[in-house]
């Protein structure tokens, strides 16, 4: 098979700082890879090397079929990067920033100023095309950021926590041009700490966690890893939870996880929702809310690593200063 990211045992170091131990991962052409992981996971790190604008301490990847360190400069004609953090120039209205970027790629300034207005009207950015980005919201500038990576047509688009800080309307609008990219036959590698974002857009889901890759597959085939449904209590009176969770536990024969005063448990029978009804209510528990629901991607990464992707700390070194947002 044919693919359009392939990375085997990627290993970074900076100085004694581990930042990757091992990485492998694949994407298909057309698709949407969801690198998923807590801040210092090492989801930067990996999308770096593959955008080539670092080298692995290990470890070989293709991108494009290309060596990311020996085809580097092939690889940059097929790629586009929108990193964490607007790279675009705040001084410079939305269109020139675009035009700037067409004509760095070598485009014609008639084909740059083209372009320019083709991806403002594609990301709704018309009507402030001529105003200075500095003025721009936080959504218009991740849009006009994730425009400008588009300038070159990529056939391979890395966006690395592109929704970081977006409000959700902003948010939305994002995963709908991401969708809209996939359609039209780009490859995304998406990384993100948002369990939800990589449930709606990705096709396929790597989980790393310190540097490794701790699971592998579809948003649904990680999913069934916890048991098909979840089992959700929330008591009445908070000091139950424990006796919540004893139960529950029991029928369940499974470990339940409390967190902000709900009680919740993996389950395989759904059969076990009224046989806890009848158990919390002979114990005397008054319950405030029960449900059954799927599983989520975070009841995955809590049962494949122990913790919660926002309850880890950034371990990362902070990366070199990149002008990011551009297609190379």
């Amino acid at each position: 098979m044919s693919y359009a990211i392939q990375a085997e045992g990627l290993v970074k170091r900076f100085g004694e700082t581990q930042a990757l131990a091992g990485v492998s991962l694949t994407a298909q052409p057309g698709t949407v890879l969801g690198v998923l992981g807590p801040n210092g996971a090492g989801k930067t790190t990996t999308t770096r090397i593959l955008a080539t604008l670092i080298q692995p301490t290990e470890g070989r990847a293709e991108v494009g079929g290309y060596d990311v360190v020996t085809q580097a400069h092939m690889v940059r004609q097929l790629i586009g990067l929108t990193g964490q953090y607007a790279g675009v120039d705040e001084m410079l209205t939305g269109t020139e920033n675009l035009i700037m970027i067409g004509r760095l790629l070598g485009l014609s300034r008639r084909h740059s100023r083209s372009r320019a207005a083709e991806l403002l009207e594609r990301f709704q950015l018309t009507e402030a095309a001529d105003r200075a980005a500095k003025t721009y919201s936080g959504g218009m500038r991740r849009r006009l950021d994730l425009a400008a990576s588009l300038v070159g047509r990529p056939q391979i688009l890395f966006l690395d926590e592109p929704t970081t800080g977006l409000d959700p309307r902003s948010r939305n609008g994002l995963w709908d041009i991401v969708r809209g990219l996939t359609a039209d036959g780009v490859t995304v590698l998406l990384t993100t700490q948002y369990l939800e974002e990589a449930d709606q857009l990705a096709d396929d889901i790597v989980v790393i966690d310190r540097g490794e890759v701790i699971a592998h597959g579809t948003p649904d085939a990680l999913k069934a890893q916890v048991g098909g449904q979840v089992l959700e209590v929330r008591p009445l009176h908070e000091a139950d939870n424990v006796t919540v969770a004893r139960i529950v536990g029991d029928l369940a024969e499974a470990a339940p996880e409390v967190r902000e005063g709900t009680v919740s448990v993996p389950i395989t029978d759904p059969a076990l929702m009224p046989a806890a009804v009848r158990r919390l209510d002979d114990a005397g528990v008054t319950v405030g809310e029960m449900s059954l629901r799927k599983s989520s991607l975070d009841e995955v990464f809590f049962a494949l690593t122990g913790h919660h992707t926002e309850d880890v700390e950034d371990e990362s070194p902070a990366p070199a200063p990149a002008k990011e947002g551009v297609s190379a």
